[in-house]
Order: C-alpha cells, then structure tokens, then sequence
C-alpha cells in the first residue's frame, strides 16, 4: 500500500491549491508582477494544467521545481512565438 492510498482527494485537491498559492508567489516575485496578474496565466498553462492532473503526480513535486517547470515552459513559447529573421 502506497502513501497515495492513505490520502483523501480533498487532501490532494488542497495540496494542489496550496502549492499553487506558493508557486505564484515565487513567480510573482521573480516576474515583477502582482499575484492577482500570474493567477491566471500560471493556471492557463500547460504547467498549471498539469498540475491539476493527478495522475501526472506533479503535486508530489516541490513549489520551486514547478515553477521553474513554469519557466521553462514560458520561454520555451516566447521562443517560438518570435518572428523568424530572414537574414
């Protein structure tokens, strides 16, 4: 029996909500901008998303790890939402 067994869904579901507020915090600190403003574009993305999902297990993961994963996932579409140079 693994420690998942032994935790209810409402406990799952306030982790989640937990780590979220922490990872929003870190992210609004770091991005310069107010947590009322990283809420919802942390939530429309595939990390936030993810996180969401229990079955990735993500929430079992560290508030830093997430919102570096968070970060990561930022320039990667930054990257390629950018005009190509032809030169």
């Amino acid at each position: 029996m693994g420690i998942e067994n032994g935790i209810t869904e409402e406990a799952k579901k306030n982790a989640i909500d937990l780590l979220i507020t922490i990872v929003v915090d870190e992210l609004s600190e770091s991005m310069g901008l107010r947590p009322a403003e990283v809420l919802p574009r942390f939530l429309s993305s595939r990390t936030g998303k993810l996180l969401y999902d229990e079955e990735s297990r993500l929430w079992w993961s560290g508030p830093s790890d997430i919102a570096e994963m968070y970060r990561n996932e930022m320039s990667e579409s930054s990257y390629y939402s950018r005009p190509m140079s032809l030169s």
